[in-house]
């Protein structure tokens, strides 16, 4: 075993670990993440909350075996773009002020790992996928697949809020 073969590895373990807790989580608490994928602007928000669960353990579970990767790589960016545009790039960077540092590095992670390859120890080696591309083409692949569905979810599904109009006693007929 390299040390290609171990950073592969730790990669799909962290990551893949990571997007199952998510998605196991969301599940979990499918009426609560439903209501929360509402009031950040989401139509349908129950089906919202669902696929987002499902493609969360999906995603993982994939990455985590090494199955189709760079799809697997998609669904992460796809995913971690969603809520990138949809809550975490007004508030900055900083994931302690609900920041998009959280989700930059689980993207780009992934992005790493379909350029690198799933390594030795995936069912993609098996079956000898892992070598039909290139490691720019499936990291192109992952960013493309990945943005352009979160594009595409994004414009089918997601308002983004309204400011609610501040009231002010100036020319509402009260005294201040």
């Amino acid at each position: 075993m390299t040390g290609g073969d171990v950073a592969r590895l730790l990669l799909r373990a962290v990551i893949g670990g990571t997007m199952i807790a998510h998605g196991v989580r969301h599940g979990r608490t499918l009426d609560g993440t439903a209501g929360w994928f509402g009031s950040i602007g989401f139509r349908q928000p129950r089906m919202q909350a669902a696929a987002s669960a499902a493609i969360e353990v999906g995603a993982g579970a994939a990455l985590l075996a090494g199955v189709a990767t760079p799809l697997a790589a998609s669904a992460v960016v796809g995913t971690m773009g969603v809520a990138a545009r949809s809550v975490h790039l007004p508030n900055g960077f900083f994931v302690m002020n609900e920041g998009y540092e959280f989700v930059l590095n689980l993207g780009a992670a992934s992005v790493a790992l379909a350029a690198l390859g799933p390594g030795r120890f995936s069912v993609d080696r098996v079956l000898g996928l892992d070598e039909r591309l290139t490691g720019t083409q499936r990291a192109a692949l992952a960013v493309g697949v990945g943005l352009g569905a979160a594009t595409v979810q994004l414009a089918a599904f997601w308002r983004r809020p309204q400011p609610k109009p501040v009231e002010t006693a100036v020319g509402s007929g009260t005294a201040a």
